[in-house]
């Protein structure tokens, strides 16, 4: 609970900073007016602009550099074009969100190309890494070379930056005379990290150099000549505000990094000159980016289904649908943004001028209050988006044509008209990546992105503020109707998005109470039954053992089966119920596992709805395969299944009987049963186990036909048998036999009970798992495939993992792989353990598994 309070404080801290930063603004520009900026922004020289894009060009292909570095470091490398496109989205995005995004995309990228997470990790940190020793380097240097005069706001000496570039220089000696010197892996918990020759540390330190050099000289190009304004000057001023704004942990340092610019520049050229090309350096180096990998995005739908572009198709469609969502949901929140501060300031009055005699004032006015009430709407269906749910896709896109056509109606913004143009043209191909039917108001919403929302909030009303400071206010303004009546607009729409807001925190704040889950009650367990018969699944029977909670759908005709150890919330198998129903169920599960604070977690999964545990954001991790045998084509005929009719005459020929036995004629049968199974567990040296499996309970076995094994009419083994639906598949779950029975009896059960179910008409059954089958053991196959392929072939003095599949290959299954979704990275090895928690019932169980 802590963790989840200091993980919501963070970003209350940023907002307070970030209103801090617009309050430093605001102060330093009071005696300027909003057209001073502007008027800025449009005497820019062409040729300044040009150098502007030159250099993000390359400081954008430089960025590739970190990670072409980084994957040579793992001993992983891959081609420069997947490293290209990937790098640049992932910059593009980062770069405006934060570093979050950058690892996400890294990480859901890398994953499917063959990294294990323990290789992302460290891809990460020597990322990370490497751009911060390009800022200590950079900043040592300027600091020492020209330690120019700290503003008088700040009480220290102007010798004080000669000190910290010479502090700087010293981590940088320290780090790659550690580099040459070291040689044994550094260790880190248990984990342990390689450290980087001294060829690689300075490749990586040259890289990252150069990249703050190139982000540094895109500033420097925008910024008025000034006699009093060196490159050095102003690449050391950007390397602090750089700094400052990483350290902020505000998405894209927005508002800090101006701040401290600002902050520097300000007793030297005009505060107005400053924020225009300010403004102007975040539309290039950080806008346009973002907008053209949007672009790239959108146009995959396209691009796949061309022959011309099918290499291309295939780089992005490893990946694609795993990033397109979030990536949609950020460019719609940027759109929102943008239809918000379009209404906080005022229009061209040229413009105006060309629509008064063409659109009424009524059109007009109505247009601006209905641009930023879309402008809000959009950045709350955003988080729809990201959330995947298929209402936020049409609304989306409808907002984002009404934001056009108000654009375009209130003052002729087509500027904000193409940009909003833009993205909608990458949502609309992209359809098929929002299927839940849920509603947004239902939606959890993390106080990050609250936080988000709020920033945006800020500024529209602090630009509201800058813009028509000069203006007095009075009560008549807000009735003040006119083509000039640009202040009155504003106000007006400000109050609108703030009263949708307010409406959308009341709507979220009057959800009913979230109820801590618990073991179903009597009343539901008849729900859960007639949802369990109904069901072609057999493993849905395992819901009737009671030791599992459940989370239905809105219907009440499929649910989860869930149990809770430590922060693990573990879904035994994918949703039981209809198609439809199963990924908002998933979805829904998650939901209620955030709001717990818990890690989300689906064991043993098949591959029917990978894509939708890929969209939560999960790491899939391949458990085994499950074998299935197809009734209709079964025979003890031909030669390949000699040995069963072999074990069946065998077992015959010494008196063996098998008889079924009906569900109601069970109970009686429970005290034999009961024999049986305390003698089958002494003699094993095992404990019951449960969550995935069954164990002996009374109330639980009369659910169920048996299977049994007379001998010299004694009852020596049975099963309790599950039966699937519609007649789609046959299984058996408790299987025990007495210490005397003799050999191969459950081989004879298991040919007994596929004669029976074939001719009954049954069309599979279900042999179960093989633990760790059909991992590939390749040298790129993630980690986890090599450590598993490796204990199934050298792993039997602990589990006869090859015996079991040999054993199961002689009925002549069908495989199917099964799987594991939950987080990854360093929670894995928890998850792992509580997961053997719940299978064991305890501690004592988990030697024995």
């Amino acid at each position: 609970m802590g963790n989840k309070f200091l993980r919501n404080l963070t970003p209350l801290f940023g907002v307070l900073l970030f209103a801090a930063a617009l309050w430093a603004l605001h102060y330093e520009l009071k005696e300027y007016h909003y057209r001073d900026v502007l008027q800025h922004l449009k005497t820019l020289p062409s040729m300044c602009i040009l150098l502007a894009l030159l250099f993000t060009s390359l400081s954008y292909l430089v960025m590739t550099g970190y990670d072409f570095l980084a994957l040579r470091y793992v001993n992983h490398p891959l081609g420069y074009g997947k490293i290209a496109i990937a790098g640049f989205i992932g910059y593009a995005f980062s770069n405006n969100i934060g570093f979050t995004m950058l690892a996400a995309i890294r990480y859901r990228l890398y994953s499917s190309w063959g990294l294990s997470p323990v290789d992302i990790i460290k891809i990460v940190a020597f990322c990370g890494l490497a751009f911060w020793l390009g800022i200590f380097t950079v900043g040592g240097v300027l600091f020492i070379i020209d330690p120019f005069e700290i503003p008088p706001g700040i009480r220290f000496h102007s010798v004080s930056l000669t000190y910290l570039g010479i502090l700087f220089l010293v981590f940088i000696a320290g780090y790659l005379l550690f580099s040459e010197l070291k040689r044994k892996p550094l260790k880190i918990f248990r984990w342990e990290f390689s450290i980087p020759s001294l060829k690689f540390s300075l490749s990586s330190v040259a890289i990252a150099c150069l990249d703050v050099i190139l982000n540094g000289s895109v500033l420097y190009v925008l910024l008025p000549p000034h006699d009093a304004l060196s490159y050095p000057k102003i690449l050391g001023i950007f390397v602090i505000a750089q700094s400052a704004g990483l350290v902020s942990h505000i998405p894209g340092g927005l508002g800090i990094f101006e701040t401290v610019v600002i902050f520097f520049l300000s007793p030297i050229l005009p505060v107005s000159a400053i924020l225009g090309s300010l403004l102007a350096f975040r539309g290039i180096y950080y806008l346009l980016p973002m907008c053209i990998a949007a672009a790239l995005l959108g146009m995959h739908e396209f691009l796949q289904r061309k022959e011309a572009f099918k290499l291309v198709a295939r780089i992005f469609g490893q990946w694609v649908s795993e990033i397109v969502p979030n990536i949609l949901c950020f460019a719609t929140f940027v759109g929102g943004a943008i239809l918000l501060f379009s209404g906080s300031v005022p229009a061209e009055k040229i413009r105006m001028l060309w629509v008064k005699d063409i659109i009424p004032l009524p059109i007009l006015e109505i247009s601006h209050f209905l641009g930023s009430l879309a402008g809000m709407l959009l950045l709350i269906l955003s988080w729809g988006l990201q959330r995947r749910l298929n209402a936020a896709y049409p609304l989306a896109a409808a907002l984002l044509i009404a934001g056009i056509v108000f654009s375009l109606l209130k003052g002729f913004d087509y500027e904000a008209a193409i940009i909003l143009a833009i993205m909608l043209g990458a949502l609309l191909p992209s359809r098929s990546h929002f299927y839940r039917k849920t509603s947004l108001i239902n939606e959890p919403v993390t106080s990050g992105w609250i936080a988000a929302i709020v920033f945006v909030m800020l500024c529209s009303v602090w630009l509201v503020f800058f813009t028509y400071k000069h203006i007095k206010y009075s009560d008549e303004l807000w009735w003040h109707f006119s083509l000039s009546g640009d202040a009155p607009r504003s106000l007006r729409a400000t109050v609108g998005v703030v009263v949708i807001a307010l409406c959308f925190a009341v709507f979220k704040l009057l959800r009913p109470a979230l109820i801590r889950p618990s073991i179903p009650l009597t009343a539901d367990l008849g729900m859960i039954c007639s949802i369990v018969n109904s069901s072609k699944n057999t493993y849905a029977n395992i819901a009737l053992l009671g030791d599992k909670s459940f989370l239905f759908s809105e219907r009440k005709d499929a649910f989860i089966m869930y149990a809770i150890n430590g922060r693990s919330w573990v879904a035994f198998r994918d949703p039981v119920g209809p198609e439809s129903e199963m990924p908002e169920l998933i979805w829904k599960f998650r939901e209620m596992c955030d709001r717990h604070d818990g890690w989300t977690i689906f064991y043993e999964i098949n591959q029917r709805n990978l894509h939708v545990y890929i969209d939560l954001g999960l790491t899939l991790l391949k458990l085994g395969e499950e074998a299935r045998v197809s009734l209709p084509g079964f025979s003890l005929e031909g030669m390949m299944h000699k040995g069963l009719r072999y074990t069946r005459n065998r077992l015959e020929k010494e008196g063996c009987i098998f008889e079924l036995i009906p569900t109601g004629k069970v109970p009686s049968l429970l005290p034999e049963f009961k024999i049986i199974s305390d003698s089958w567990l002494t003699k094993k040296k095992v404990t019951e186990k449960g969550f995935s499996t069954g164990f002996f309970d009374a109330e639980y076995l009369k659910n169920f036909p048996a299977g049994i094994v007379r001998k010299n009419g004694k009852i020596i083994a049975f099963v309790n048998i599950w039966q699937g639906a519609e007649k789609e598949e046959l299984s058996l779950d408790l299987m025990r036999y007495t210490p005397d029975a003799p050999h191969g009896v459950m081989e004879y059960l298991f040919i007994q009970l596929m004669l029976w179910g074939k001719q009954e008409g049954y069309q599979w059954f279900n042999l179960g798992m093989a633990p760790l089958s059909g991992l590939e053991g390749h040298a790129l196959a993630p980690l986890w495939n090599r450590l598993g392929a490796l204990v199934f072939r050298h792993g039997e003095h602990f589990y006869n993992f090859q015996g079991l599949r040999r054993y199961k290959e002689k009925f002549d299954p069908e495989w199917e792989p099964k799987y594991l979704a939950s987080p990854g990275g360093l929670k894995l090895p928890r998850i792992l353990t509580n997961i053997a928690f719940l299978i064991s019932r305890g501690t004592k169980g988990i030697a024995a598994l």
